[in-house]
């Protein structure tokens, strides 16, 4: 399923016209691009983001760098969010694939003004279709920092279930924190009671 739509109203994506490839309920999920590095780059620079996730800042040639590495490694897919407007909101990705093992790890990250709007659930939502409905995944895991409420709960309302603390796992600002290990298995999303992403 592809669609194209040109976005508008973003200071870095206006214009550039991007194939949906995967649609949930309420976003649409378009391969990252070379040309999406400035968005990255904004997004990644946000105070609480760098928080949450762990981040430090960077040059856009190097999140240029990291996002050209990441588009050509086989064992991730990246997608920018994109809600019926037109305007990338944010960024999912589906990190280390091991088809033999059926394991990956999702990754999740929202704009600053585009949070609390659902978004994240609904990506999140559609990888894991993605994951399970086409990929012969049969574990996904996810990891935040222990004080990131919002995230832990997208992770829960998408079916995650916490299985444990990483302690002191991540060093942050010079401080260590703990990280919040989820995990979500193929039979359990079986039992999900929601819509399918190619339902939409």
């Amino acid at each position: 399923m592809t669609e194209d739509i040109r976005t508008a109203g973003d200071e870095h994506g206006a214009g550039v016209q991007r194939e949906i490839s995967w649609r949930a309920k309420s976003v649409g999920l378009a391969a990252l691009d070379m040309h999406d590095a400035e968005l990255i780059h904004g997004w990644r620079s946000d105070p609480v983001a760098a928080h949450h996730i762990g981040l430090w800042p960077r040059s856009l040639t190097a999140v240029r760098e990291r996002v050209e590495r990441d588009i050509e490694d086989d064992d991730r897919d990246d997608f920018l969010i994109v809600p019926p407007g037109g305007t990338p909101v944010g960024h999912v990705a589906l990190t280390g694939q091991n088809i033999v093992n059926g394991t990956a790890q999702v990754e999740l990250m929202l704009a600053a003004r585009h949070r609390g709007h659902g978004h994240g659930t609904a990506a999140l939502d559609a990888v894991v279709d993605l994951a399970f409905g086409e990929l012969p995944m049969f574990r996904l895991t996810a990891e935040t920092h222990t004080d990131n409420a919002p995230a832990l709960a997208v992770l829960a309302k998408s079916g995650f279930t916490q299985e444990g603390i990483s302690r002191a796992a991540c060093l942050h600002r010079g401080r260590r924190h703990d990280l919040a290990v989820f995990s979500l298995l193929r039979p359990e999303w079986d039992e999900l009671n929601r819509p399918r992403a190619w339902e939409a």
